[in-house]
């Protein structure tokens, strides 16, 4: 393990300290460690002064380990070795022009040129056009049929392209592409002063508003040697767990929506519209924007609105469980849930899938248990019942995590500390520093990491949404499926498109 250092969730590190392996020691390690239950947190490239490296965070059960190498223009696949790198190589192909060599699906990931200006790696020789002559697998046979749908869709919703190669309804392959909106954020958030950063973040993705922006404070609070207080911790850790119950909520009513049963659906629409303006009792937002900051929280939980809280959470939780109980008890429902998109354990672990969409595979990982920031360490872990993979375990695994949610915020909310609202300032970073944050936002494990210059400057500034790691384990997940069970399918995962189309 000398080849590796191993680090702590949001704790800051001198950058010397980061091992610089030889090229091929960097990928030997990564994929020995892949191979022995080791996972992808981050895997990027950064230009350093003159020279290009590749830097990886990896996890391996409740440890962290970070290393690095120096990179010319080429490597050798690791993705060949072991499929977990698949997603990560395609981006350093993409953003620094570097080639993986004998990578099995090269492909770009956002559509857009590579960050050094050179010649793209793909063939191409567009800038931040999309172009139109992209080579999609195909398969072949006299009675393959091929139907595309998007990237332009009928709902207001962001764009993105799913091919099926199809013999009859059965799908044999999904192919899904993203990127159609890229919004340059990485590139954007070295260049900007520190004070906006948590602005920008809370907006990589609307839906997951507190979970990139924890990330984020907490990385820029490591850096910057500021301590945050008991309550404000229990201000935040609320706080992401509304946003994952609000979320779930609103799923299970979706879910319930494609299969025609109504009554749920419309239920669990009003009831999302309920958890959603708890988040607004707690900092005006029903997003929850605004209120995490670097060193605590920008709006103080007051007696009032912990009532507040109570009341209006034992109104709702019967209700949720009451209409649970409709949804879940219904044999036209579980007809259409039980053995559909079905991802099995050895194929979800092949791809690093994270959150509910891997818990409900058997993927035992939550990162407030195995990582725990803010309150979770003293906080109980929840444990999932249905791990087959399938639409009914991925409904289940939702179902369960929302009742958990309910018990840890009452649970909080009887905890009582004195804290002091924090305004955003520009902070000064450690420098040649390196920090890396984790944390279960409600698709997952998100996760931001920050390299600081000699002066304290931002040098990268890397971001990755859960939805990096699970699109794949939705392609998947219609291998040998009916076309028709794409929706179901697709809304049992619900991944983001902004907070892939960085």
């Amino acid at each position: 393990m000398d080849n590796l250092l191993k680090i702590e969730n949001g704790k800051p590190i001198a950058r010397t300290d980061i091992p610089n392996l030889p090229l091929e020691g960097f990928s030997q390690t990564l994929v020995d460690l892949a191979e022995n239950d080791g996972f992808v947190v981050q895997m990027f490239a950064y230009e350093d002064g003159k020279d290009t490296k590749l830097l990886a965070v990896m996890r391996q059960k409740r440890d962290l380990f970070v290393t690095g190498c120096s990179v010319n223009k080429e490597f050798d696949s690791l993705t060949s070795a072991n499929e977990k790198f698949h997603m990560f190589e395609r981006e350093i192909a993409e953003q620094y022009g570097i080639r993986p060599l004998n990578h099995p699906w090269l492909k770009m990931v956002r559509y857009h040129a590579n960050c050094t200006g050179a010649q793209d790696v793909f063939g191409n020789n567009y800038k931040e056009e999309i172009p139109g002559n992209y080579p999609y697998f195909q398969v072949e046979g006299e009675d393959i049929h091929e139907v595309a749908v998007g990237p332009v869709h009928a709902g207001i919703i962001e764009p993105g392209h799913f091919r099926f190669q199809c013999i009859g309804e059965v799908v044999l392959h999904l192919e899904i592409q993203l990127g159609y909106q890229h919004r340059g954020v990485e590139k954007m958030l070295p260049k900007v002063p520190k004070k906006r950063l948590p602005i920008i973040c809370e907006t990589i993705a609307g839906d997951t508003t507190i979970g990139h922006n924890l990330c984020c404070c907490q990385a820029i609070e490591g850096l910057a040697g500021l301590e945050v207080d008991e309550e404000a911790r229990v201000v935040r850790t609320i706080a992401l767990e509304l946003e994952r119950m609000a979320n779930h909520v609103g799923d299970l009513g979706a879910l319930s929506g494609d299969v025609a049963f109504n009554p749920p659906a419309n239920y669990f629409g009003r009831l999302r519209g309920d958890v959603l303006n708890l988040s607004q009792v707690l900092c005006g937002s029903r997003m929850g924007r605004g209120l995490v900051r670097p060193g605590g929280v920008a709006y103080v939980l007051k007696d009032e609105q912990r009532q507040l809280l109570r009341d209006k959470i034992a109104e709702i939780k019967p209700e949720i469980e009451h209409v649970c109980d409709l949804l879940f008890t219904a044999n036209t429902v579980l007809a259409r849930f039980e053995d559909t998109g079905k991802v099995p354990l050895e194929r979800a672990e092949k791809l690093g899938l994270v959150g509910y969409a891997g818990r409900a595979s058997g993927v035992g990982y939550d990162a407030r248990d195995s990582f725990p920031t803010e309150c979770y360490a003293t906080l109980p872990v929840n444990r999932n019942t249905m791990t087959n993979g399938d639409v009914c375990s991925r409904a289940t695994v939702r179902r369960e995590e929302i009742m958990h949610s309910f018990s840890l915020i009452e649970t909080l909310l009887d905890r009582k500390g004195d804290t002091e609202a924090v305004f955003m300032k520009d902070y000064k970073l450690s420098p040649s520093s390196f920090v890396v944050t984790l944390n279960e936002g409600w698709r997952g494990e998100v996760s931001h990491c920050i390299l600081t210059d000699a002066t304290g400057g931002i040098l990268r500034y890397k971001v990755k949404d859960p939805s990096f790691h699970n699109w794949t384990g939705l392609a998947m997940a219609l291998r040998n499926e009916e076309i028709s069970e794409f929706p179901l399918c697709n809304k049992s995962f619900n991944l983001s498109y902004c907070g892939f189309d960085l």
